[in-house]
């Protein structure tokens, strides 16, 4: 369990994360992610990678049980940090990364596959953002890359979700495959992309990010500021407490 990786040849690199019982990370998790991704992408024999999860989702962002434990704001800085690193590793991994969603994928799992180059995802997949909810901000900058602009501003003020086949028809998700296709699918895509010129391919994705009008890691960085501020204020304790408060019952 925890953040594994594995090469199926031809350049193919499968991360998967693993962590019962909703892939909520752990700061170190988030850490250990970011780790996997990069290393991945530095290694030249890597030509695409694969991230996918096993359990009942693709990711529930981070483990809100893990930062409330503590006094201070050790975890909650943290977890920021480490949602920043990860999100960062995928978007700058330096070839393709294929986010492969299933069931819900929300919060930190929207800022990884916004982040990704390409999405697949299985029919009952849903993306959205509670941190609203939760008393906190982030990871609009990533739903950004996945909904038009005021369908994303709807989904953080109201913490409405939306579907895969939602997303697909916006264009944000390559297709939408019954669950146990999804990863056959994934490793599909991926190899048609590790089948073409891998020097020509590391370069499309750096005139990619290149071109991109938004600077993601600039972006995502003002967001998390009003995080922090949200908890200095105490806002942000108190709904991660109602929420673990909630878990509990």
């Amino acid at each position: 369990m925890g953040i594994s990786a594995s090469s199926h040849g031809e350049g193919v690199v499968e991360i998967v994360m693993d962590a019962p019982p909703v892939n909520a990370l752990t700061v170190r998790g988030w850490f250990d992610l970011a780790a996997a991704v990069r290393e991945a992408g530095r290694d030249v024999r890597t030509r695409v990678v694969v991230l996918r999860a096993e359990g009942r989702g693709f990711n529930a962002g981070v483990d809100i049980k893990e930062m409330q434990a503590g006094s201070g704001f050790e975890a909650l800085v943290g977890a920021n940090r480490g949602c920043f690193e990860a999100f960062a590793a995928v978007y700058e991994c330096e070839v393709p990364v294929i986010a492969a969603v299933h069931g819900f994928c929300l919060g930190g799992g929207v800022g990884l596959a916004g982040n990704a180059d390409v999405v697949v995802a299985s029919d009952d997949a849903y993306f959205g953002l509670p941190e609203v909810e939760r008393g906190a901000l982030g990871a609009a900058t990533h739903l950004a890359r996945l909904v038009p602009q005021h369908l994303m501003r709807a989904m953080v003020y109201t913490c409405r979700n939306v579907t895969a086949a939602e997303l697909h028809a916006f264009g944000s998700v390559l297709e939408v495959v019954p669950r146990d296709r999804l990863r056959d699918a994934a490793l599909e895509v991926a190899a048609q992309i590790a089948a073409k010129d891998p020097q020509v391919i590391r370069r499309a994705k750096e005139s990619l990010n290149g071109i991109d009008p938004v600077d993601v890691r600039r972006s995502y960085r003002f967001e998390q500021g009003f995080t922090f501020e949200l908890g200095l204020t105490g806002a942000g304790d108190r709904h991660r407490d109602a929420f673990v408060a909630d878990g509990a019952k």
